[in-house]
């Protein structure tokens, strides 16, 4: 099977620090895969790169067969990538679904003379977003907070609306910066169980970078392990776990379960 997302011999560099050295990753359709290691290890900055925030100095990134490099962030998003971020950026004076309506722009088929004319186009494509934006409210157990402000969401909430925000842009790769940070283990179990259903019933393809081992451990099919910007390992959640470079690099005397503190590149 041809994979969805193909990384090839990434390298960035920031002045005099490798970020990223000849970093390569494949990702088929349908999987979730997680990418892990220490903080400074690089996730978030390949994050970047596949999103079109960085360019890199070397290296391809190919959706589809098609390269993604030199696109701008917009571009990338109407392929079908869309992403969260490690720190929370709904509008909070916002509500839950004004948030998801924002999140369609990409999907919206109407010129401006449609929406200064209010034409009957206009009002059927407005109620058509209105009844989608209520459709992932419900995805994300959602709907009856639809009217409440993002910033009176409790965080978790928060957390996931993210996520039905970034689905309101019709993604077929979903890429989710540390979706777990600060939840408590009830929230994480909650999101692990949408993060399957979008795999089941959505079709969804999803990439995570992720600091919880227990939800890489039950959610991922394939993680790949960075560390001072080199891929040091790849595979199953259970050869990685028993991988001895892992256990040096990233997990140390911690244990698979706990989660280290925010990451920062």
């Amino acid at each position: 099977m041809a994979a969805l997302l193909e990384v090839r011999r990434v390298t960035k560099r920031f002045g005099g620090l490798t970020a990223l050295s000849r970093v390569e990753l494949e990702l088929e359709e349908g999987r979730i895969a997680s990418i892990i290691g220490p903080n400074g290890a690089g996730k978030t900055t390949l994050f970047n790169i596949l999103t079109g925030i960085y360019p890199p100095e070397a290296g391809t990134v190919s959706f589809r067969g098609r390269s993604v490099l030199g696109l701008t962030p917009d571009q990338i998003t109407a392929l079908g990538v869309c992403r969260t971020f490690q720190n929370i950026r709904l509008f909070a004076n916002m509500t839950a679904v004004e948030n998801i309506l924002v999140g369609m722009h990409s999907r919206v088929p109407l010129g401006l003379w449609h929406v200064l004319s209010r034409d009957p186009k206009f009002h059927r494509e407005e109620s058509r977003l209105w009844d989608r934006a209520a459709e992932l409210l419900d995805v994300v157990g959602l709907r009856g907070k639809a009217n409440e402000l993002a910033r009176n969401l409790p965080y978790g909430d928060q957390r996931r609306l993210e996520v039905a925000r970034a689905l309101a842009s019709a993604p077929t790769l979903l890429l989710l910066d540390e979706p777990t940070a600060g939840m408590t283990q009830g929230e994480a179990r909650g999101l692990m169980a949408l993060l399957r259903r979008l795999i089941a019933e959505h079709g969804l393809t999803i990439l995570l970078i992720e600091h919880n081992m227990r939800v890489v451990m039950e959610v991922s099919d394939r993680v790949t392990v960075l560390d001072y910007g080199e891929k040091i390992a790849e595979g199953h959640p259970t050869e990685v776990q028993k991988n001895p470079r892992v256990v040096e690099a990233y997990l140390g005397r911690k244990k698979w379960g706990q989660a280290p503190g925010p990451e920062h590149a």
